[in-house]
């Protein structure tokens, strides 16, 4: 968690008391992205949240499952199914009640009313106040896409990915038979129709919302988050600015150096041939109609980076938002003189580095909570993206994308000779760091 505006005695924020999110729909509509990109950003926001999974216990307790399993006639599987549902539900309910959790997200199908009645009325006797997310995708491109690239193909073990039993299997086989699967699922289903319920109904992962008896901050929060949402294939790269001829004064905002002219020409070299390479290498067509775009901030340094790739016709974009934290007074000083002339400062810095405020100076508090308005900007872009940056704005964004806890941030290593390539997934985001090479890149 990095932008929590306050703490309370409880651990809760905004005094809203506990909410139970409950996704509903047919396998590979994207739940499980929305289930844990909801929970990364609520977590960024200092709510405590947690995904449970109904999948995931299911295969800790049977392993991998045939189809059969699923039959809407199979009423042996469905009582099974449902007591190993149930079990997760009460986990989560427990860990509203007595973990100090503040927002829970049950991520399972749930595609029949009565369940979903069972559920509300379940959450509402333990004062827990549900809200109902619907993914619905009318689109069969997307649905097979999406069984493509994360039910079947995904070798990202890390996350317990469910489709464990199609390792080995041809392909196209694969896909046939857990196609199979999500018919037996749509056999059953039954799309709210309840006006009573709290939901979201959300289309083809982002095209369209339809918002019905939502209430109360977080709620409402919830629905902010998910208008920008999508699960559409996306890189995004970050670089930090040049360096600059004075780099400890943030009052100077000075040129770059020549080394940072240098470096700049590098960047846009390296970054250029990589994504050529990268499409040479692919066959999908969405890598090949990706547009690139560069964010800045209003900084000289890294305007003055970015501008080699407007000279190649590539959009760059200004965000104040942007900018490196604010110094203060501390401003100009070297580590030494800051231990001379804030020696009490520089104790409190050492105990809380994430909070603290030099006099007239921002903290990585302040840095995270100004940096929302360009993480949702960023959750909106379907095209990929390059950062240029200071390191503490890139540390903030950093740990936005890989849910890193606030104590780590003013630590995460952003070095200036490397370009951090970030894909994210729909069980959390992929990286790999390269060292930008010389001018032999052409």
């Amino acid at each position: 968690m990095a932008a929590q505006l306050y703490k309370t005695k409880s651990g809760r924020l905004f005094h809203a008391g506990a909410v139970g999110i409950i996704t509903v729909g047919v396998p590979a509509r994207g739940k499980t992205h929305i289930s844990r990109s909801l929970c990364r950003y609520m977590r960024w926001l200092g709510v405590s949240a947690k995904v449970f999974s109904v999948g995931n216990y299911r295969r800790d307790r049977m392993g991998s499952i045939p189809n059969e399993y699923f039959d809407p006639s199979n009423e042996e599987a469905a009582a099974a199914r449902l007591e190993i549902a149930n079990e997760c539900l009460d986990d989560m309910i427990n860990w509203l009640q007595v973990g100090g959790g503040q927002v829970g997200i049950y991520d399972g199908n749930n595609v029949t009313e009565d369940r979903r009645r069972d559920i509300r009325d379940k959450l509402l006797e333990q004062e827990i106040y549900p809200l109902f997310i619907e993914s619905i995708c009318n689109k069969p491109e997307i649905v097979l896409a999406n069984i493509r690239s994360v039910k079947i193909s995904s070798p990202d073990v890390r996350h317990r990915l469910p489709l464990t039993m199609y390792i080995g299997w041809d392909p196209e086989d694969a896909v046939k038979d857990y196609t199979n699967r999500i018919e037996q699922h749509v056999a059953n289903y039954e799309t709210i129709e309840d006006l009573s319920f709290p939901f979201v109904k959300l289309m083809n992962v982002g095209e369209q919302l339809i918002v019905n008896n939502v209430h109360g901050y977080l709620q409402s929060r919830v629905v902010y988050y998910l208008m920008n949402l999508h699960n559409r294939p996306r890189t995004i790269y970050f670089a930090r600015a040049g360096e600059c001829y004075n780099p400890r004064s943030y009052r100077v905002d000075a040129d770059l150096s020549p080394e940072g002219e240098k470096y700049a020409e590098r960047l846009k070299n390296f970054v250029l041939h990589y994504r050529q390479e990268k499409l040479k290498s692919s066959s999908k067509s969405e890598n090949q109609q990706r547009p690139l775009t560069v964010w800045t901030s209003t900084r000289k340094k890294a305007r003055q980076t970015a501008i080699h790739f407007a000279a190649e016709g590539i959009p760059v974009r200004q965000h104040s938002v942007l900018n490196q934290i604010n110094p203060g007074e501390v401003d100009g000083l070297t580590p030494d003189e800051i231990k001379i002339k804030f020696p009490e400062e520089v104790i409190r810095a050492r105990e809380d580095p994430y909070r603290h405020r030099f006099p007239r100076s921002e903290s990585y508090h302040d840095l995270a909570i100004r940096l929302e308005s360009v993480i949702m900007e960023l959750e909106r872009e379907k095209g990929d993206v390059l950062i240029i940056a200071h390191d503490s704005v890139l540390r903030c964004l950093y740990a936005y994308l890989f849910d890193r806890p606030e104590t780590e941030i003013p630590t995460i290593s952003i070095p200036r000779p490397c370009l951090i390539e970030i894909t994210p997934t729909a069980y959390g985001c992929k990286e790999s760091r390269m060292e930008i090479m010389d001018d032999s890149v052409e």
